[in-house]
Order: structure tokens, then C-alpha cells, then sequence
């Protein structure tokens, strides 16, 4: 693949995700995107086989970006473990007060594409909220078992998810640090 076919694909991706993130993904055409990346249709179509894939691909090019940033606020939070967990949940709390926030981008996909469990696009977002998972296991291990960390890391991003949605509906950012000192509690509570 040569350098300029990555800088358009990448145009394009960066073109839809803009749109997807303002309109939602329904409700922006493949000729938009086009028209939003400066290119013509029949290039969009070359790069991807359909707007299907191209949704598919505006997530997979979230993916890591979006764990880096847990990870980073994770990092950058003084504490224990619980202290670092509720660290994320109150970075969050920081971006969803500003005007744009829109919340978790994979799960406002599933939402529109709800009717389409087998859609490209949501098999994307299920392997996301399962590497955020893992993540969250790996860090709760220490001393409890293997078993135990993955219920308490399967808990945390119900609350997690939890917090998106209500933080979304209410336009109130406090329900995010809520379910970070619930989730905080959570791991204190369960440690050996």
C-alpha cells in the first residue's frame, strides 16, 4: 500500500468520523463523507466496499486511541488501584462538561444500529468493550484471582457504560464521578 492510498483512507475515515460524531452515523450519506474528505464517491468506494465498512473502520481507528486514553488518566492518577480507577471516571467527568461531549461513540453506534446485531460496526464496538475489560482485569489482578478480577472489571465497566448513557441523557456530568467513587468502593470493598 503506498502512502498516498494510507493518506486517503485515513482522509476518509478522519471526513466520516467528524460526521458521524456531529450527525450520527444514519444519518450521514457516503456522498457527504465524499464531499467532506474532498474526493469523489467512486474513490470513497474504492478504499471501502460500502458505508458499512467504512462505519467498521471509523471505530477500529478509535479503538486504541480511546484505551490509550484510560490508560493515561490511569497512569496520571496518584493513589491505589481504586484511586486510579476512579482517576478515569473523573477525567471523563472533566470531558463530558464540555459542549461537544457526546459520549461513548461505539455505544451510540449500537444504538442506531441496534436492528443489526451481526453489523460489521458492532462486532467492532463488542471487541472494544471487551479489550476495555481486559484492560480493567489486568489492572484489578494483584492479589485476587483471575476470576475474581474479571467480575469486579466486568462490574466497573457496567458502571462505566452506566455513566455514559446517564451522563448523556442528563447533561450532567456528576453522574460520571459518581460511578467513579462506586466503582472505587466496589474494588475497596472486594479486596483480599
Amino acid at each position: 500500500m503506498s502512502d498516498r492510498t494510507i493518506s486517503t483512507r485515513e482522509r476518509i475515515i478522519e471526513a466520516a468520523g467528524k460526521l458521524f460524531h456531529a450527525e450520527g452515523i444514519r444519518a450521514v450519506s457516503v456522498d457527504a463523507v465524499a464531499e467532506k474528505a474532498g474526493l469523489t464517491k467512486r474513490t470513497l468506494y474504492y478504499h471501502f466496499r460500502s458505508k458499512d465498512d467504512l462505519i467498521a473502520a471509523h471505530l477500529e481507528a478509535r479503538d486504541q486511541p480511546n484505551l490509550d486514553v484510560f490508560k493515561r488518566w490511569f497512569h496520571a492518577t496518584e493513589g491505589d488501584v481504586a484511586d486510579k480507577i476512579q482517576g478515569v471516571f473523573n477525567s471523563l467527568a472533566a470531558s463530558a462538561m464540555h459542549p461537544k461531549w457526546k459520549g461513548c461513540g461505539f455505544l451510540r453506534t449500537s444504538v442506531e444500529l441496534i436492528h443489526m446485531p451481526g453489523h460489521p460496526a458492532i462486532i467492532v464496538g463488542r471487541a472494544h468493550k471487551k479489550r476495555v475489560e481486559d484492560w480493567l482485569c489486568n489492572v484489578l489482578e494483584g492479589a485476587r484471582t483471575p476470576e475474581d478480577a474479571r467480575q469486579l472489571a466486568r462490574q466497573i465497566v457496567l458502571l462505566l457504560d452506566g455513566a455514559f448513557s446517564v451522563v448523556l441523557l442528563h447533561r450532567d456530568a456528576s453522574y460520571m464521578r459518581s460511578a467513579g467513587e462506586a466503582a472505587a468502593l466496589l474494588i475497596r470493598k472486594t479486596q483480599p
